[in-house]
C-alpha cells in the first residue's frame, strides 16, 4: 500500500492504526510549491503524534481558494508531499474546507499554521486536540511567487 490513499482506503488504515493504540494527526493544505515553511511545520505536526495525515486540496479547491493557483498540479503535490519523511498518509479533497474529511476519518489531533486562530480551524469541534502551529514569516509560496513574477518582469 502507498502512502497516498483514497478516502475510504485511509479511513480502514487509520481505524487498524488507532486498534493499535496510535495517535493520528491531521492536517490539510494546498502545499504548491513545497518550502522550508512547509517542511519545518510538517515536522512539528508529526511530533503532536504517531502518525500523520494530510490532505490536499485538488486543484479546483485550490482555484476556488486562490485565484491563478495551483502552480503544480494536485498528482505532482501529493507525491512530492508524500514523499516526505514525517508524512504518513496523503489524500485528496475538492471541498474548499476539509470539514466532511474530518468527520469521516476522526482524527486524535487538528493542526494548522499559526495564520489560524485555533477556534477558527474546521474541525476544531469534532477533534479532541487542535492546535494552531507558529507562523513562519517571510516564507510562503505566495511571496515565492511574487519574488519570481518580480524576476520576470
Amino acid at each position: 500500500m502507498g502512502k497516498i490513499l483514497g478516502w475510504n482506503e485511509l479511513k480502514a488504515e487509520i481505524d487498524r492504526l488507532k486498534a493499535e493504540g496510535k495517535k493520528i494527526v491531521f492536517t490539510n493544505g494546498c502545499f504548491d510549491i513545497v518550502h522550508v515553511g512547509h517542511v519545518r511545520y510538517l515536522k512539528e505536526a508529526r511530533g503532536r503524534g504517531s502518525v500523520l495525515v494530510v490532505a490536499l486540496n485538488t486543484d479546483s479547491s485550490v482555484a476556488r481558494i486562490k485565484p491563478g493557483r495551483p502552480i503544480v498540479p494536485e498528482a505532482q503535490r501529493a507525491e512530492v508531499v508524500s514523499s516526505l519523511v514525517m508524512v504518513d498518509y496523503v489524500t485528496l479533497f475538492s471541498d474548499e474546507t476539509p470539514a466532511e474529511l474530518i468527520e469521516f476519518l476522526r482524527p486524535d489531533v487538528l493542526v494548522k499554521g499559526g495564520d489560524w486562530k485555533k477556534e477558527e480551524i474546521v474541525g476544531s469541534d469534532i477533534v479532541p486536540e487542535t492546535y494552531s502551529l507558529p507562523y513562519i514569516h517571510g516564507i510562503s509560496t505566495t511571496e515565492i511567487v511574487e519574488k519570481i513574477k518580480k524576476l520576470c518582469r
